[in-house]
């Protein structure tokens, strides 16, 4: 898994749509909306999250270890159990370890994001 500085630019990789897959309508609400999300299933079983940030600070947690891809948008991220935070853009990505968690700035605008659920 790469450190949390390794960005890497995946926007040639990035996906701008998904075909064959069920939408879960009842979206996902965090923060008193300031955070939305939508749970989409793939026929493999396997699942993401195409989601919203608005402006602010919040902490994640993580159950499963997770790749967040930035569609639009900026915001800057620290790993728990991590000293520094690094900014993400559009294009980049950014893998969270299992049993872990995150902390996520959006400082203006939004940040849109794919969140893949690895494992």
């Amino acid at each position: 898994m790469p450190e949390l500085h390794s960005k890497t630019d995946y926007m040639s990789s990035i996906a701008t749509e998904f075909q064959g897959v069920t939408a879960v309508t009842k979206a996902n609400v965090y923060f008193e909306g300031k955070v939305i999300s939508h749970t989409i299933l793939f026929p493999d079983r396997s699942k993401k999250t195409l989601g919203i940030i608005f402006p602010g600070a919040y902490h994640f947690g993580t159950d499963k270890a997770e790749r967040m891809e930035i569609v639009a948008g900026h915001c800057s991220i620290k790993l728990d159990g991590k000293q520094t935070s690094a900014d993400y853009g559009v294009g980049q990505a950014f893998e969270v370890p299992a049993k872990s968690g995150f902390n996520i700035e959006v400082k203006s605008g939004f940040c849109e994001y794919i969140c893949s659920f690895l494992g």
